[in-house]
């Protein structure tokens, strides 16, 4: 099993201000396997792959991917995890502007010690973005932008992908481009995925579905 995610508990406040935010969460994924997590805005989605990502500490409740116990883990162990075996994509493209698209795709594996340029260029194929590579993030379209983040999160090889709203910001067309870019990449790499969507279609093409209601997985 990849990914085990057992009983979490999140609220946020305190007393009578606390707002309970996931309650009793439970799932496992496999490794190459995708989920699609749909729920309202403020369901929790957010706070799940917050979690997950090791972004944030549950209040109960454990993680474990790939067999090791991550939620026990100190902030540095963490931080580690994040760094190089986890990939992070959100609604926002998050990309450094002062940075080429070269730069920005080879970021993460660079700080993680995993820089492998052979890599780097068949992403920048996989993704058409070798006529960009040196430009900026601001000379880039919406949806160029995203397929940059993308490659910057599977450039380390993640062994979990997490991916949240990531074609929110995209119109339709772009986003089926960017999402059929995205799943076949982490087939390709047996990436396992986890990815929070409003979109019912998108959350179709995934293999499995997983609706958030009041803070529990349905």
């Amino acid at each position: 099993m990849l990914l085990r995610v057992e009983d979490l508990e999140k609220s946020y406040g305190h007393g009578p201000q606390s707002q309970s935010v996931l309650r009793g969460v439970s799932l496992e994924l496999e490794a190459g396997e995708s989920l699609a997590i749909t729920g309202e805005s403020g369901s929790g989605k957010s706070t799940l792959l917050h979690l997950i990502g090791l972004l944030d500490q549950p209040d109960a409740g454990a993680i474990r991917i790939a067999g090791e116990a991550v939620t026990a883990l100190d902030d540095s162990g963490r931080a580690r995890w994040r760094r190089e075996r986890i990939g992070l994509v959100f609604q926002q493209f998050n990309l450094v502007p002062s940075l080429t698209v070269a730069g920005n795709l080879a970021l993460q594996a660079r700080l993680a010690k995993q820089h492998d340029p052979a890599w780097i260029q068949t992403l920048a194929e996989r993704l058409g973005l070798t006529e960009y590579l040196q430009r900026y993030p601001e000379q880039l379209s919406g949806g160029q932008q995203q397929r940059v983040a993308v490659g910057r999160a599977l450039a380390i090889r993640p062994v979990l992908l997490l991916a949240d709203e990531p074609t929110g910001n995209l119109d339709e067309a772009t986003s089926e481009d960017v999402l059929e870019l995205m799943l076949e990449l982490c087939r390709d790499a047996d990436t396992a995925l986890v990815m929070a969507t409003h979109s019912t279609h998108a959350a179709g093409r995934l293999t499995r579905h997983a609706h958030l209601t009041r803070g529990q997985l349905t």
